[in-house]
């Protein structure tokens, strides 16, 4: 069939065609140029009844395949047909009961040959699993994660932590069949109230730090951030048992009544800001019916704030000394670290306070560009978004975190985790899954010993979630490229499931490491799989166009060469079957 080079062309060889057939069947064979000490590994990829195509793709010495070529072969070289023995270096190990070795699929090349990879190698990285709709990501990804899960073997991976965040509820029942192996349990939460067996997915209010109650809220500016950390400070006081929360509460309200009288506003308005204040905000010891003392009778606060026939506040010497009387509070050893649970009612409270604490009530360029965190926060408490952040106990972020991944009654790991966002609208999700994904990264930077508890991030419709946001511009950095970035190192490992890869956030798009791809149309899409890796050719996105569904492109660290590979149908099957239009219409 091979006859001999007639030329090359950069990395492809021009061979004459002996046959003088032009067998397409041959497409996608990998031939072999061998050398006197390693032989030249190419993959056939145009033929005629007169010439054969062959990229070089790699080297095959001492029985160890690398991708890329040195030197091509020689002129005389003679090229044949990859042997059996040497497929394994490219196609991975046969042996896919080994735990050591992760299987994707069937080569649809190579008849009885599977695909596998070894699974540190991709497992340990970031990876991206992308295809148009009805292209197979989703089957693809449940065969994948069955794969890893159901496969006989004599080890199960029992310390696996896999989170799955669900937008369309579509894998509720496809790993039930975990809880068949001993020691495998598969967890279910959800966003519905009282839907099925499922956990309701929810955070401890207390569990909020300064960027999460930003992203939650919307902040869209960083100078919004100093009063929700100011309001996170005032919470811890105001729900501790110490003596001296109160003396702050004081304190707070006092030095915004003396902003309010040196304004140099007319007495009516600082009367009015100040009964306003009081009437919201106020303490049994400081409240508009406070007595003042003084000779011979007693007034209340409200009584002194009367205006006389001159226009004045009649007893403004007795109010500025009686509300100075509160301003003394020295709250540098109150204890902040206490086990408090709060809600976000009491964080809302604290809010109240922060905002007369940057003096809102005299600002209104400030009390604008604040009041409307304040405006996003009450709208949750009033929904049922309230029931997202409820805790009826304390929690440290280390067993909230072990019990999340825990059967119901906190007693056994789960390693499998579907979270079913279907319930809840994009925005409020993508929030709740930064927020998570947060969490679960700040908990492996400072578990010891590092790596030992690793959590790995699966994304649906990840293109939702990770976009090039203000978050940056905010914060200061997007959870989702801190992780890309960092994570891998702590054992928090992110999956992204798109369909559309334009949309990613570059940065994270760029720190995969390995990809699935099933078909695309879109040449913006293709454009972006181009540039990912040197390996991916031109040859490789043309197969990427036409791939039936359920078939896709592998490639990345974890594999030897761009790879095709056939991937079973899981079983169960998610619920992402495309419509048929006839079995509506006619049923």
């Amino acid at each position: 069939m091979f006859g001999k080079i007639l030329g090359f062309d950069q990395s492809k060889i021009i061979l004459e065609n002996m046959n003088g057939v032009a067998d397409t069947n041959y497409i996608g064979y990998h031939v072999v140029f061998p050398e006197q000490d390693h032989k030249i590994v190419g993959e056939i990829v145009g033929i005629d009844s007169t010439k054969i195509i062959v990229l070089l793709i790699g080297e095959i010495i001492n029985n160890r395949f690398s991708s890329g070529v040195l030197k091509k072969p020689s002129m005389n070289t003679t090229c044949r047909i990859i042997f059996k023995s040497e497929l394994e270096s490219i196609l991975g190990s046969q042996n896919y009961l080994d735990k050591n070795n992760l299987l994707f699929g069937t080569s649809p090349i190579y008849k009885d040959y599977v695909v596998t990879s070894n699974l540190n190698n991709f497992f340990a990285n970031h990876f991206a699993i992308i295809g148009n709709t009805g292209s197979g990501k989703s089957c693809g990804l449940a065969r994948l994660i069955q794969n890893v899960f159901f496969t006989s073997s004599n080890e199960i991976p029992r310390n696996a932590h896999m989170c799955l965040f669900d937008v369309y509820g579509e894998y509720y029942n496809t790993f039930d069949e975990m809880e068949k192996f001993p020691g495998l349990h598969f967890k279910k939460y959800t966003t519905q109230l009282d839907f099925g067996n499922a956990s309701l997915f929810a955070i401890p209010a207390n569990f909020l730090g300064v960027d999460d109650l930003a992203i939650l809220l919307g902040a869209t500016d960083a100078t919004q951030l100093p009063i929700l950390a100011k309001a996170l400070d005032l919470v811890k006081i105001f729900k501790s048992n110490d003596p001296k929360a109160e003396d702050y509460k004081n304190d707070i309200i006092a030095r915004a009544i003396i902003d309010m009288l040196s304004s140099g506003k007319t007495s009516n308005q600082m009367r009015d800001q100040i009964v306003s204040l009081l009437s919201s905000y106020n303490t049994p010891s400081l409240n508009l019916n406070s007595v003042i003392k003084q000779p011979g009778y007693d007034r209340t606060l409200r009584q002194c704030l009367n205006i006389d026939d001159q226009g004045k506040i009649n007893a403004m010497n007795l109010v500025v000394e009686f509300i100075q009387s509160y301003i003394k509070v020295d709250n540098s050893d109150i204890d902040l670290n206490q086990n408090i649970v709060y809600s976000l009612q009491d964080i809302y409270y604290a809010l109240e306070f922060a905002l007369i604490n940057e003096g809102s009530y005299t600002n209104e360029l400030v009390y604008d560009r604040n009041n409307v965190l304040k405006s996003r926060l009450q709208s949750i408490i009033n929904s049922d978004q309230i029931n997202y952040f409820t805790s009826d106990k304390y929690w440290t972020k280390e067993d909230f975190i072990k019990d999340f991944f825990s059967t119901a009654d906190g007693t056994t790991p789960c390693q499998l985790v579907d979270v079913n966002l279907s319930f809840i609208d994009d925005r409020f999700a993508r929030n709740l899954v930064k927020i998570f994904s947060k969490l679960f990264f700040e908990f492996t930077t400072v578990n010891e010993p590092r790596g030992d508890y690793s959590i790995h991030i699966l994304l649906e419709e990840a293109h939702r979630y990770v976009t090039a946001d203000t978050d940056t511009e905010v914060l200061g950095y997007n959870i989702f490229d801190r992780i890309t970035k960092e994570g891998r190192k702590y054992g928090t490992i992110l999956g992204f499931i798109t369909q559309r890869p334009k949309e990613l956030s570059k940065t994270a798009i760029s720190q995969c490491s390995n990809f699935i791809v099933f078909r695309l149309f879109y040449p913006e899409d293709l454009e972006i799989v181009r540039s990912i890796s040197s390996n991916v050719t031109d040859e490789n996105i043309e197969k990427i166009k036409t791939l039936h569904p359920g078939m896709g492109l592998v490639f990345g660290t974890a594999f030897k060469v761009p790879l095709l590979v056939n991937f079973p149908l899981p079983n169960p099957m998610p619920v992402s079957t495309s419509l048929r239009i006839v079995d509506s219409w006619y049923k």
